[in-house]
């Protein structure tokens, strides 16, 4: 079996040995050896790519597979990596392993939570490895409409509101997405929905010009694109801790992954049209999402906005289209899922305890709960782009790959889009500051307890991750840029 296959498999059987599981041990122990399996699949997948392409291996896509599905559209189960996909399956699997002992406590119905939990993760997995059109689409929806049960149904706040918007908009996106994505087959003329054979058709340009928009913002309302971002912060808010985690660490990276893939490498005359008014937009939502999480008082809120801001800058260096700005972009999904599951994790740990996410309730927490506390300081530092954190070697490439632009509208939404580090750095040590410094004026908070083994292991996990990529970025994004030159030339020609 195609080791790729694998990445789909293992959820699937998860999902069987959930349903079969009759305790709440066995449910646990089926979630942590999946995910564990997982993570180690990934890591060999990352090992093994990097080293057949330092062996000479050619080819867009190693690991190739092709299983004919569907004969009369010509869709077929094809999957494949490159340098991008493998880096944002390593991601995934993570996150998804990290989530898991982040939910350990999680009441009621915990094994529905894992299953609708691990029905995501299939989807997020299945997209980021499949080449062909419509199973991408497919897979897609898989990742989308577990969200809904998983808030509406373990949520907090207003999650009934917060589910239905968030599955509204994002299944607008989708409809966008699919007529585009027919536009494309049709409109090329193709006998194919692979992506790297369709690179290769030439869609008529009136066609592109129509269907571009569409897809990018398919894709680009799951990405935070403004002014579709708004499901977002709501969706996050009333999120449980894991599924905020997968949220904002994996499945807004399908936005920025899919424009990418799809919308630009296939129809670069499109991009052309409307690449400028897009990179508007990007650069609004940068700026906008930081100066909106000045504002809240809820440590959810804060991220969820801070999240707006950092997607933003994906698809912003994106469409700035030189070959820097577009590894940085990768890095930043890197980054930003890392550093945001993070924050969620410890926004989850800390509101379990204290049971309120109000900055103006919460002080002192240093003296409390140190160990989460400490973890909150760091993903605050990477969040703000201090050096030896993963934040500031996103953030360096983007904005020196953006300035490579030598006209005066790139340049200036660069310098605009920039001033965003000042304003999270304002955000941030503000919150730092209130919550977790000073004296505890709440008597009951004094009572609390610091991190249990469970939520200790998710939180060095990614910290580990965190400043992994900050101190040793350059494998990272070697493999990156290795796979983001075809596409950029592509584009460019």
């Amino acid at each position: 079996m195609n080791i790729l296959s694998l990445f789909v498999l293992i959820p699937l059987l998860m999902l069987l040995g959930l349903w079969i599981a009759r305790s709440l041990n066995q449910v646990k122990g089926v979630m942590v050896a999946g995910s564990s399996a997982l993570l180690v699949m990934a890591v060999y997948l990352t090992i093994s790519y990097i080293s057949l392409r330092s062996g000479g291996a050619e080819g867009e896509m190693l690991f190739v597979a092709e299983v004919p599905w569907f004969e009369p559209l010509n869709i077929k189960y094809s999957v494949g990596v490159d340098g991008i996909s493998v880096a944002m399956l390593l991601l995934s699997a993570i996150i998804v392993f990290t989530g898991t002992f982040a939910s350990w406590k999680l009441k009621p119905l915990t094994k529905e939570y894992f299953m609708w939990f691990t029905l995501l993760s299939t989807g997020v997995f299945g997209f980021f490895i499949s080449t062909d059109l419509f199973t991408m689409f497919m897979f897609y929806e898989v990742a989308l409409i577990p969200m809904y049960l998983l808030i509406g149904v373990w949520g907090s706040g207003k999650k009934e509101y917060s589910a239905m918007k968030l599955t509204l908009m994002l299944m607008g996106g989708s409809a966008f997405l699919l007529i585009g994505i027919l536009g494309i087959y049709y409109g090329s003329g193709a006998t194919t929905m692979n992506v790297v054979e369709l690179a290769q058709q030439h869609i008529p340009e009136w066609m592109q010009n129509i269907f571009f928009p569409l897809v990018f913002i398919g894709f680009g309302v799951l990405g935070a694109l403004f002014p579709f971002h708004t499901w977002s912060p709501d969706g996050h808010a009333s999120a449980p801790t894991a599924v905020s985690m997968l949220h904002a660490g994996v499945l807004m990276k399908l936005g920025g992954y899919g424009c990418f893939r799809v919308a630009m490498y296939l129809m670069p005359e499109g991009l052309s049209m409307w690449g400028d008014f897009f990179l508007v937009l990007t650069t609004i939502s940068v700026v906008y999402g930081a100066f909106s999480a000045i504002v809240q008082t809820d440590l959810k809120y804060i991220n969820a906005y801070s999240s707006v801001s950092h997607c933003g800058l994906v698809l912003f260096a994106l469409l700035m289209m030189t070959k820097v700005s577009s590894t940085g972009a990768i890095l930043q999904m890197l980054s930003h899922g890392l550093m945001t599951a993070l924050f969620f994790a410890l926004i989850g740990m800390i509101y379990g305890r204290t049971h309120t996410r109000d900055i103006r309730q919460l002080n002192g927490l240093m003296r409390i709960m140190p160990f989460l506390s400490v973890g909150y300081v760091i993903a605050g530092l990477a969040n703000l782009g201090l050096p030896g954190l993963s934040g500031f070697i996103a953030e360096m490439t983007i904005f020196t790959g953006s300035f490579q632009n030598p006209d005066t509208f790139h340049r200036v939404c660069t310098i605009v889009a920039a001033t965003s580090i000042v304003i999270t750095a304002v955000y941030i040590l503000r919150v730092v500051g209130k919550i977790l410094y000073g004296t505890c004026t709440n008597k009951e908070h004094l009572k609390l307890t610091d991190a249990t083994w469970d939520e200790r292991l998710a939180v060095i996990c990614l910290i580990f991750a965190v400043a992994g990529l900050g101190l040793a970025p350059f494998w990272v994004s070697d493999m990156i840029s290795g796979s983001v030159e075809p596409i950029i030339s592509h584009l460019i020609h």
